[in-house]
């Protein structure tokens, strides 16, 4: 038996990446899914039924805006209509900007900050009173090493993922003596479209080919050399939702070939 049969999962920013490889991933152990993020409509709804034929499960999808807080809370409404409940919340969508502090415009570090933390705050408030009716829930926030270590540039970014973290420690603890966890995956180097479009910038900034850049950037941070994938994370996240993980609570699991272990 698959060890998420029956249970329901929510996951934000999954029509690609880390998001789909995640949803993939608790589908293949018997959940089903809301899918959510942006795309064209078309290709999203083969994707849906794609995923939901391969695996069995039902599969939704809500285009929901994460940065607007009504949207996530009716997100989060939506796939608890439709799915029967919302067992599994995975907070996953995100964006990036980079610029030197002094440059940084307003407008992107509000955009970076309500999607990759505020984000989290009202799903989590919407998803708890479901959870807390079966006294059984799996809260997974995908924040980031830079929610461990700091890189220039990003500040809105670290800011953001280090909030995360903090956040998922007080879930953590304020669920602590129920059958719900939260918990953070915090990835370093996955070669998601969010990542390709930095080495893109790179390669043009510097004049360089993008192969070149995509061995310096992995240079920099991720002693392994080799990028981490959508699917590695989406196995951590099906271990998180596991009975063998019921007693794992606020932790930040790093995935980063070795990123903040130097």
């Amino acid at each position: 038996m698959r060890i998420l049969e029956g249970k329901s999962a929510l996951v934000t920013g999954s029509t690609s990446g880390i998001g789909l490889g995640i949803a993939r991933a608790l589908a293949a152990e018997g959940a089903n899914v809301m899918l959510n993020g942006f795309g064209d409509a078309r290709q999203i709804e083969q994707l849906r039924a794609g995923l939901a034929a391969e695996r069995g499960v039902r599969v939704a999808f809500g285009a929901a805006d994460i940065s607007q807080p009504a949207q996530v809370r009716d997100l989060v409404r939506s796939a608890a209509r439709e799915l029967d409940g919302v067992d599994i919340l995975v907070n996953n969508a995100g964006i990036q900007h980079t610029a030197p502090l002094e440059e940084f415009p307003d407008e992107r570090w509000d955009a970076v900050i309500a999607i990759n933390l505020t984000s989290n705050f009202h799903a989590v408030k919407a998803a708890l009173p479901l959870m807390k009716r079966r006294n059984w829930g799996r809260i997974i926030n995908i924040a980031s090493t830079h929610g461990l270590v700091a890189s220039v540039h990003k500040a809105a970014y670290v800011a953001a993922k280090h909030g995360v973290l903090g956040l998922t420690k007080t879930v953590a603890l304020e669920t602590a003596a129920s059958g719900i966890t939260c918990n953070a995956i915090c990835p370093g180097w996955v070669l998601t479209p969010l990542v390709q479009k930095q080495i893109d910038e790179r390669a043009a900034r510097e004049g360089i080919p993008a192969e070149r850049a995509r061995a310096e950037l992995l240079a920099e941070k991720q002693p392994s050399g080799q990028f981490a994938t959508p699917e590695q994370i989406g196995a951590l996240a099906a271990f998180l939702c596991s009975e063998a993980a019921a007693q794992m609570r606020g932790t930040a699991l790093p995935v980063d070939g070795g990123w903040v272990a130097q």
